[in-house]
């Protein structure tokens, strides 16, 4: 099996002044790609993964939660400049709106904006109204599908059938878990992805909970190395 760590990244920002837990800087983000790109790593989309039974050499996933306009302003123009392959998690209800799940200041992604960037970097699902899915109904997540899935057809955009659960949340003990899981499957997602903070092998053994790596703006460039490596710091 082959190690697969997976990226997960928010806001970007030009401002040092700004830049948390969740919100990197632009200069910060380029010598991450600048890091992966001399190391030898392959970035791949979710869609080229269902078609594979392993990988060779070294490979990593990319992923940027929210389609935030900052990811447009800055995070795409770097996936262009160092040749990356980059998936974007939609959370449908803000589309052209602000992250009002968070403080409501960011900016996300109008419908035409994910239609521009739709044919080079792939697109998936981060939930209708960006809520934790252990805190739902099993007809409130039933809902949230429907929601998402009539937003991607009415707007005719192209999606793979994953999804990043919000804050990384979904129900973690029997029959939630088993019933949620359930509803993915029953809603045709292909894999499902947590946080975690721990490296991945492919083929996944558990396609709903597939583990991300979280990218923080105020980690230094040593932790970033380390956490791609070895996964959680502690």
């Amino acid at each position: 099996m082959s190690r697969l760590p997976i990226l997960m990244y928010h806001n970007i920002t030009s401002d040092i002044n700004k830049t948390d837990k969740l919100t990197v800087h632009k200069d910060f983000l380029e010598k991450q790609f600048k890091y992966l790109v001399k190391k030898g790593y392959k970035t791949h989309f979710l869609n080229e993964l269902e078609h594979k039974n392993g990988l060779s050499g070294k490979n990593i996933i990319i992923t940027f939660d929210d389609v935030t306009k900052n990811q447009l302003e800055f995070a795409i123009p770097l996936l262009k400049k160092y040749n990356l392959k980059a998936t974007f998690f939609i959370p449908f209800a803000y589309i052209g709106k602000f992250d009002e799940w968070n403080n409501g200041k960011e900016a996300i992604m109008t419908t035409e904006d994910l239609k521009s960037i739709n044919d080079e970097f792939e697109l998936a699902y981060h939930s209708f109204y960006h809520r934790k899915y252990s805190n739902l109904t099993e007809e409130e997540i039933l809902d949230d599908f429907y929601l998402s899935e009539e937003y991607k057809k009415e707007n005719n955009l192209k999606l793979h059938s994953s999804i990043a659960y919000p804050y990384g949340n979904f129900p973690k003990k029997n029959p939630e878990k088993e019933s949620f899981f359930k509803t993915l499957k029953n809603n045709k997602m292909i894999y499902g992805f947590r946080i975690g903070n721990r490296i991945n092998k492919f083929p996944f053994k558990k396609p709903y909970e597939i583990n991300r790596i979280d990218v923080k703006g105020n980690e230094s460039f040593i932790k970033f190395i380390f956490k791609i490596n070895f996964g959680k710091l502690f």
